[in-house]
């Protein structure tokens, strides 16, 4: 667990989906809500995000999607994880996620896929409601 009481935020652009002007308004949203963010950038393999987690010691992994390729590399970030005995992080899912794909990627363990449209209040108040020892004041 990190010394100071901030929430530790991974946020991640995997796959070869080239736009990451989502995941930097969530980056900034959550770094102004109190919280640490560690934005990894562009075009980031399962392997280098579950690797920057556990160099970055983190409590949450946000993932930005746009490519269509979720079914893919979500399933591998989670079993990467599982083979880490990385079980206390919360993995979010953001961006464009068919309805369809919801329930199986939730069942691989993802705590929550946010659509477009979704208010930046409701992931920090999700985040902040389910991080595991935060000592961040609602």
């Amino acid at each position: 667990m990190p010394t100071d009481s901030r929430i530790r935020v991974l946020v991640a652009k995997p796959g070869l989906d080239g736009h990451d002007r989502g995941a930097k308004v969530i980056a900034r949203a959550l770094r102004d809500a109190g919280m640490e963010v560690i934005y990894t950038g562009l075009r980031q393999t399962p392997e280098m995000i579950v690797s920057a987690a556990l160099q970055e010691d983190v409590q949450v992994i946000g993932l930005s999607i746009l490519s269509g390729a979720h079914n893919a590399i979500v399933p591998r970030v989670m079993d990467l994880l599982k083979q880490n005995k990385i079980d206390d992080v919360l993995v979010l899912v953001g961006g464009i996620i068919p309805d369809q794909d919801i329930e199986a990627l939730k069942k691989r363990g993802v705590a929550a896929i946010f659509q477009p449209g979704t208010a930046m209040d409701d992931i920090v108040k999700f985040i902040r409601a389910n991080v595991k020892g935060a000592g961040v004041p609602l």
